[in-house]
């Protein structure tokens, strides 16, 4: 029997831990003379205050959501993915090679197109780490380490030697056709007679990370392949003596784990820069380390925890731009809840655990 509900190990337990990273930083802000309920409202005006501010956070939600799904698909596996940075670079080479090369259209062909072409080179640039780790055991953290720095080399080669433009001193591909372009979300908007988010790079993309997120749940608790993920996950003696291959599961819950990543392009290469850039990722891969963590490896958590990143992210912005407190505080405050929800959950999950066990043996009494 579980100690505590599983509405408190999801919710409860992130949204305790939260408090307290948001309390430690409020004494980190006062601690350098400013008044920490200015920043907060500076933060919250700025992400959530006008549809501006949420068309970025909804922005950056939408790659934290691919990022924590992808660490977490892994994570179920018993697999610690670290490499999204670099499996989100090749999925934007994915989305390049598609849209500059293939006549597509309109972007309603266009966006199912180039989602294969960054889901496939997403996966690929996992499937090696996945094998080395399956059939020589090489461990998963130190190989996807090293293909980030690897994807980093090779996106400056080809962007550099390759797919610039003759004539460009800019690192960065040509622009996609005008007829591959994504619908922005104010687009929508405007259509439907409402005028939101304008001048905001939010778009399309954000409906298909809400997909990812219910496609994700289904996969893990609803078919066959998502019982052998967290039977391996959770013994891999008990899984092979149930007829499971650790080797077969190991490669494909990585592969689906790089494809989650490289999906992440299509938000970011493909609906805001329309053309590949360097550094298009912006770390978003190592947030989805977090994201994951807090939310718990459920596609619900990751979407409730993306959200917050992605306040944090546009809220930080702002704060930067219309404070004196400088920007990496805001990493300070990501570096707090990360330290919460992960290394130090223990600290808040055993209290809890105890308080519904004596609840429930409470009841049991009465």
């Amino acid at each position: 029997m579980d100690k505590m509900p599983k509405w408190a190990d999801v919710i409860l337990t992130p949204l305790i831990s939260l408090l307290l990273a948001m309390a430690i930083s409020a004494l980190v802000i006062l601690a350098i003379g400013e008044s920490p309920w200015l920043a907060l409202k500076t933060m919250v005006d700025g992400a959530l205050g006008s549809s501006y501010g949420w068309g970025f956070t909804l922005y950056y939600t939408t790659n934290f959501i691919f990022t924590g799904l992808a660490v977490a698909v892994a994570y179920h596996a018993s697999l610690f993915n670290i490499g999204g940075e670099g499996q989100a670079m090749l999925g934007g080479l994915g989305v390049a090679l598609v849209l500059l090369y293939l006549p597509l259209p309109h972007w309603a062909l266009a966006l199912p197109v180039a989602m294969i072409g960054a889901a496939v080179l997403g996966a690929a640039w996992a499937l090696i780490p996945a094998w080395l780790q399956a059939k020589r055991g090489s461990h998963i953290v130190i190989t996807t380490i090293m293909f980030n720095f690897i994807a980093a080399a090779l996106m400056n080669y080809v962007l550099v030697n390759v797919l610039r433009p003759v004539g460009s001193m800019d690192p960065a591909s040509a622009r996609f056709p005008e007829s591959t372009h994504l619908p922005s979300l104010s687009d929508l908007a405007l259509g439907l007679g409402v005028e939101w988010g304008k001048h905001t790079p939010a778009n399309v993309t954000f409906f298909v990370a809400l997909l990812a997120c219910l496609l994700v749940w289904a996969l893990i608790w609803r078919t066959r392949l998502g019982y052998e993920i967290r039977a391996l996950g959770r013994s891999e003696p008990a899984a092979m003596y149930a007829g499971i291959s650790p080797v077969r599961i190991t490669v494909v819950a990585m592969l689906i784990s790089g494809g989650l990543a490289g999906l992440m392009a299509i938000n970011n290469v493909m609906g805001e820069s329309e053309r590949l850039v360097l550094n298009s990722v912006e770390g978003a891969g190592f947030i989805g380390i977090a994201v994951a963590l807090m939310g718990r490896n459920h596609p619900f958590g990751v979407f409730l925890a993306a959200l917050l990143f992605g306040f944090l992210y546009q809220g930080g912005g702002e704060l930067a731009l219309w404070t004196s407190i400088p920007r990496e505080l805001i990493i300070v405050i990501q570096a707090l809840v990360i330290l919460f929800t992960g290394a130090l959950d223990n600290m808040v999950r055993m209290p809890l655990e105890r308080l519904f066990l004596a609840m429930r043996n409470k009841r049991g009494d009465a």
